[in-house]
Formats: C-alpha cells, structure tokens, sequence
C-alpha cells in the first residue's frame, strides 16, 4: 500500500474523511478508532504486549520515533495497568489531536483556529489532500474485497482494511465472513490485540450511530 511514510493511526484519521464532502465521517467514532489504530500499531512493534488482557509495556526506554506512538506508550506506561479495551477510549482524544496535528505539520490537513461564541479558542481542520484519502479509500476496499491473497497482504494493511471494516469507513465494500477472518489474522504477535480493538471500534460505531 502506498503512503509508507503514514502511520496505522494516520491512516485511519484520514480514511474517516468524507473525500468528496471535505468532512469527517462520523466524528463521533473517530477518537476510539484512532486509539485503536495507535495500540494496535505499538503491539506490532513490540513495544506493549498482552499479559492476561492487560496492555503492558515491554521496557521503559525503547520509543518509535513517531511522536503520536510514543505519546501514547508513554501514556501506557505512566498509568496504571488497564486492559486493551480500556484504552480504546480512555484519554482517547489526546490521541487523536496528536494525530490531526501531526498530519497537519505534514500538510494532509489544515488547521484553522476560530473562536467559540466568538470567545473560546479552538482549532478546526480541512481536510488538504483528498487525493490521498481516495487512494486510502481504494486500496483498503481492494484488501477487503481481493482479488490479491490475503497471504500477499502486509500485516498492516491487513490490520488497516480490518479496523475500515469496522468503523464503517468503506461503506461500499462488504468483505466476506472469512476474508475478514483471515484478515484479523494477518496481524502475528499483534491478531489477539486487533481482535479486541475490533470489538470496541464496533461497539463505538454502534453507539456513534445512536446518537445519530
């Protein structure tokens, strides 16, 4: 998949954006779902691995080098122990921010500062590449869908296509039962986490939708 440069997280920020709208789509899963994204990516480095459910991480010294990753395992680390489904939405925000400002330092979004009642600050963004998010869109459907094996399918884009498919990001793609099984299981050391992030992501979406 192209965008090497993204993380799984930044990734998944940008597919929730409705390309031919410039908005996001339900805003109200995407803080779960980018956390997902984050603890899902950093079990895949190794860097927090599962004990009895709990997310736990491996060392206290070794980081990622992404800014959003580290945050959140130095988060992790400064916290008490909490199960993985605990922290797909615990503080889950403060990932999401750093993901939107990291992408806006890296020109995919815009941020705009405006004022609440014209009193509060806040920060809004634009979405500045729809071309990618297109790209996204397109290649997590082929993943989804096929017709590439789910054996050529790296571990992460696997992971990508699986995390979509629950958040209802690709709404036009509707994999089979057991491709998406297949899928799940792409993730290694890292499925037993995907699993359970799925859940939660899911269940987020459901009660985004209600709302809505």
């Amino acid at each position: 998949m192209a965008h090497g440069s993204l993380s799984l997280p930044a990734r998944l920020c940008l597919l929730a954006w409705d390309s031919t709208e410039s908005e996001v789509t339900g805003a109200g899963r995407l803080p779960p779902l980018v956390r997902a994204g984050a603890l899902v990516e950093l079990a895949r480095s190794g860097l927090l691995t599962d004990e009895d459910g709990i997310a736990t991480p491996t060392d206290l010294d070794s980081e990622t080098g992404d800014p959003v990753l580290d945050g959140l395992l130095e988060l992790v680390r400064e916290s008490r122990p909490h199960r993985w489904r605990t922290w797909v939405t615990l503080h889950a925000r403060i990932t999401l921010d750093a993901v939107r400002e990291q992408l806006a330092a890296g020109d995919q979004l815009r941020a705009e500062k405006r004022r609440v009642l014209g009193v509060f600050p806040t920060v809004e963004y634009v979405l500045e590449r729809v071309d990618i998010v297109a790209s996204l869109r397109e290649e997590a459907r082929a993943v989804l869908l096929g017709p590439v094996p789910v054996a050529e399918v790296s571990e992460r884009d696997a992971a990508l296509a699986a995390l979509a498919d629950a958040a209802g990001l690709v709404s036009d793609a509707a994999p089979d039962r057991g491709r998406l099984e297949e899928l799940t299981g792409r993730g290694g050391a890292a499925a037993p986490v995907l699993r359970t992030v799925l859940r939660e992501v899911r269940t987020a979406r459901t009660a985004a939708s209600a709302v809505n």
